[in-house]
């Protein structure tokens, strides 16, 4: 049920009216404390103005019984950072301390007892990300400082300089220079360890830098372990290479000295996600072998002694890609999700022979797993297609079903399931590949009232279209009366690796005809109308909307958003260009450019671009609006094309004022031309 109701009382979808959507809860990191009796949650929730979600934390019970309660409620917003030893809530946040009248500039890590106040234990000018807390209580966090800063106080007070003297210049000296939506720099992340006390009179942290001025050593993320005993990180280290690249490696620092000793260092493979075993003995990490233009590359488990020695393979025959693994208590075994066949369900690896057994037989994808200390019960966020991330848990028994907990959206009163129904189809490639895809429809579509179809592809390309997804939400369509085809085509996870291999460097191949015969197959059921069709896409959806436009003309519309459109400058000109350009030559970049066929293009298109996306740059999405107007446009100027243009967003659309309009826009372009419904321009547009 959902509290909203219109002037006649009725309820009101928030799938259809786009105000309402932007206030449902949005849940995300789950935390469990150390002591398994505290399960706290992060949900974005809209703010007065309307126009961002703050992050609030929640507390969830873990034993399902007493409805989830909220525990911050500050303007700035706060995010779960973890617990002390003693079960008190650490969150990082960039509201102002108690007794100042200004926010931090970057955020402070906070404690929040079971019983008083909040207050700020450690404040680095560069803010805290990655925080972890070891049993014996060393805190160990990243933070930036500037590259020639030799402590905490000097980084203030270069900070103060660039500040006051308005200084926003960076000197990059090695690639990459952005990632995503911000500049790298001009700090570079360290790691500070520090003990934390167990009364407020110790609270104030002293932190440590444990890493030193190492130039661009870790990444910007939060990739490292703290080992159960607080004496070892384990951490992934960046290595710089030739043709303006880079490749991570894991090492190993010891917390009384700062030493550090490699663990593995390959050119042919990366790896991620380490995780310490609950006796410090081993560190569990994904390791990734690098593609090339031949070869789609891999990802499996190892296992590598701390103290140094050969990795141990786990799961290198599996073929599946495993995400981030935890430890169960007793050490004899690693937990994970994995792509699996348009889902992502929870899996245990054992850690003796390696073999993956599942436990989760749902359609559902889980993330930020957390494990009980007695190793009884799993809990996790779960979502799925039909299903915005909610908490569960899972008791570790042959058999279990996984539980959903009260959470924040049943404490506020707004549970939300999405209109329509959701069903599977299947269909066989020209190669005999079997592929399938997920069809979301409207309650009311029959054979007698057969819904409009609009082809969803996503992004990635190496991902899977199994889980829920809040920028891009395919029931806002079906609330609208479309039906939405989400296919895993070639390139998708959760298949294989020949699934990916098929693809490989040859996306206009492949991944074009499954996306062809999955929309056939949808197009040719009795509750669809083949004869209102559309397509959109993102990221690489876009770039495969971009193709689509150009090898067919069965679609009355395409939304591009964030696309490539000449392939083979985009690739080297991205925020990782040296990434793009290992997995295609510049010969495989032209030879799959969707720009070569813009003059077959006559199905109307919405092009949609930010400027501040740094993956996909916006010189992509302006050649390609120019492209369109050169060859479409009458001796008036008017052309069927539109360009939907965000300057202060990126490579998603985040604002949720943005959002709305960025939905408003596409509809009124699919009414448009799929309904032949009168053009109406969005009236914020003016």
């Amino acid at each position: 049920m959902i509290n909203d109701s219109d002037t006649t009382g009725h309820p009101v979808c928030p799938y259809a009216d786009l105000d309402a959507y932007a206030e449902l809860p949005r849940l995300a990191d789950l935390r469990l404390s150390p002591g398994g009796t505290r399960l706290v949650v992060g949900v974005a929730m809209l703010d007065a103005t309307k126009t961002r979600h703050i992050s609030t934390l929640w507390e969830v019970d873990p034993n399902g019984v007493e409805p989830a309660r909220r525990l911050t409620r500050s303007e700035k917003g706060e995010s779960a950072a973890g617990f002390t030893p003693d079960g008190d809530l650490l969150f990082a946040s960039n509201r102002p301390a108690p007794g100042a009248t200004e926010d931090a500039d970057a955020a402070a890590l906070w404690v929040q007892p079971a019983s008083g106040d909040a207050q700020v234990i450690a404040d680095p000018p560069g803010g805290v990300h990655g925080v972890l807390v070891a049993p014996t209580g060393t805190v160990l966090f990243g933070s930036g400082l500037l590259p020639s800063a030799v402590d905490l106080a000097e980084d203030a007070a270069l900070r103060t300089r660039r500040k006051d003297t308005k200084v926003s210049a960076i000197l990059h000296e090695e690639y990459p220079i952005r990632h995503w939506d911000h500049d790298i720099g001009p700090d570079r992340t360290r790691l500070f360890v520090a003990e934390i006390g167990t009364g407020p009179s110790d609270a104030q942290l002293t932190p440590r830098d444990l890493t030193g001025h190492v130039g661009r050593a870790l990444g910007d993320g939060s990739d490292w372990d703290l080992a159960p005993d607080g004496k070892t990180v384990v951490s992934t280290w960046i290595v710089p290479e030739v043709t303006a690249a880079q490749r991570f490696t894991l090492v190993a620092i010891d917390v009384a000295t700062g030493a550090r000793r490699i663990l593995a260092d390959d050119p042919g493979h990366e790896y991620e996600s380490p995780r310490i075993s609950p006796d410090g003995t081993q560190v569990a990490a994904v390791v990734r072998r690098r593609s090339t233009p031949k070869d789609a590359g891999d990802t499996w488990l190892a296992v590598f002694p701390v103290a140094g020695g050969p990795q141990r393979d786990l799961t290198s025959e599996w073929d599946r890609r495993p995400n981030a693994p935890r430890w169960t208590p007793d050490g004899t075994a690693l937990i994970l999700a994995a792509d699996d066949n348009g889902r992502a369900p929870l899996w245990r690896v054992d850690i003796a022979t390696g073999k993956p057994t599942r436990l989760t037989e749902d359609d559902a994808a889980y993330s930020d797993i957390a494990l009980s200390p007695d190793g009884a019960w799993l809990y996790a966020l779960r979502s799925a297609i039909g299903a915005p991330p909610a908490p569960i848990r899972l008791a570790m028994i042959e058999g279990a079903i996984p539980e959903p907990l009260p959470g924040p959206a049943e404490a506020l009163g707004r549970i939300a399931p999405p209109p329509g129904r959701l069903t599977e189809i299947t269909a066989t490639a020209s190669d005999g590949t079997a592929l399938r895809a997920w069809l979301a429809l409207p309650g009311g579509a029959g054979p007698g009232a057969p819904a409009p179809l609009l082809l969803w592809i996503h992004g990635g390309p190496v991902m899977s279209m199994n889980a829920w997804s809040w920028r891009w939400n395919p029931w806002l369509a079906v609330a609208k009366g479309y039906a939405v085809v989400l296919p895993d085509p070639a390139l998708s996870t959760g298949y294989g690796r020949d699934f990916i291999q098929r693809g490989w460097a040859d996306w206009g191949n492949e991944p074009f005809t499954d996306l062809m015969t999955l929309a056939d197959v949808a197009a040719d059921r009795s509750d669809i109308d083949a004869d209102r069709t559309a397509a959109m896409g993102a990221s690489f959806g876009g770039y495969m909307a971009n193709w689509v436009a150009g090898h067919t003309d069965r679609f009355a519309a395409i939304v591009t958003h964030a696309s490539d459109w000449m392939l083979a400058d985009a690739n080297e000109s991205g925020d990782v260009a040296h990434e793009f350009t290992r997995e295609m030559t510049w010969e495989d970049g032209d030879r799959n450019s969707p720009h070569h066929a813009v003059d077959q293009i006559t199905t109307p298109m919405l092009v949609i671009h930010g400027d501040k996306d740094y993956r996909v740059p916006i010189h992509e999405g302006i050649r390609l609006w120019r492209d369109l107007l050169v060859r479409s446009a009458d001796d008036n100027g008017v052309t069927p094309h539109k360009f939907l243009y965000f300057p202060d967003e990126n490579h998603w659309i985040l604002a949720p004022q943005h959002t709305k309009l960025w939905y408003e826009t596409v509809f009124a372009f699919l009414d448009h031309h799929v309904h032949g419904k009168p053009w109406r321009r969005p009236e914020i547009l003016g």
